[in-house]
């Protein structure tokens, strides 16, 4: 139970917060009072949402968050503290990436893959970094993870100097415990919010998945089967 919440054990203190914070703290290298700038795709997700507040405690200058709608755009924005967002399904997502990060890309809190992330490292700075942590756009397909990126993506990598790693949080076990207790705290003092999306009734659980799957879900998507 955290802040009278059950359900947070499943996200923001759990699993997908472990994720966001070890994500942005091992392989993100942030520098506070360096006027870093971070983007986030699937950004309005349990991790995203998550890993952009994160990015903003821990000293970035700018959060940019990249989601599916307007509303979730401006969720981002209103509640959540991020500086700007992008709607990848309206208008030109380079253009709008490009006016809201003036200075490039520094870090970039990968959870989608595909023609968006292109997008993103095209517009890094020399010596930025790609923490690689989902590849969602892609796991229907008939690719390895990670899937192989294009070769134009692959030479901006190379010409600029961009790690790009690997992230499993299960690889750092003798670091969950600190990050949770450092979550809890982040959650009670209301230095992180917490979004989700509640389902209600073990029924509905096959409507919540669809849900999830296609975009519905703000937050962490959670079906409640009881008090």
């Amino acid at each position: 139970m955290v802040d009278g919440h059950l359900s947070y054990v499943l996200g923001a203190v759990g699993m997908p917060g472990l994720t966001a914070l070890l994500g942005v703290r091992e392989k993100g290298h942030v520098t506070s009072g360096a006027g870093q700038t971070m983007v986030i795709s699937g950004a309005s997700g349990a991790c995203g949402s998550l890993a952009g507040q994160i990015g903003r405690l821990d000293g970035c200058e700018r959060v940019v968050g990249i989601c599916g709608s307007d509303e979730k755009c401006q969720t981002l924005v209103s509640q959540l503290g991020f500086t700007a967002a992008v709607n990848y399904k309206k208008g030109d997502i380079s253009r709008a990436l490009r006016d809201s990060c003036p200075n490039g890309v520094d870090i970039y809190f990968d959870n989608v893959g595909g023609p968006i992330s292109d997008t993103v490292i095209s517009q890094m700075n020399s010596g930025s970094h790609v923490i690689l942590c989902g590849q969602i756009s892609q796991y229907n397909k008939d690719v390895p993870y990670p899937p192989p990126l294009s070769e134009k993506t692959l030479e901006a990598l190379r010409c600029k100097n961009i790690t790009r790693d690997r992230f499993m949080v299960l690889n750092y076990m003798d670091k969950h415990k600190e990050g949770l207790e450092l979550l809890s705290q982040w959650v009670k003092t209301g230095q992180i919010k917490v979004l989700e999306t509640v389902a209600n009734g073990i029924e509905n659980m096959g409507v919540a998945f669809c849900s999830m799957m296609t975009g519905g879900n703000f937050g962490k998507q959670v079906v409640k089967i009881s008090d």
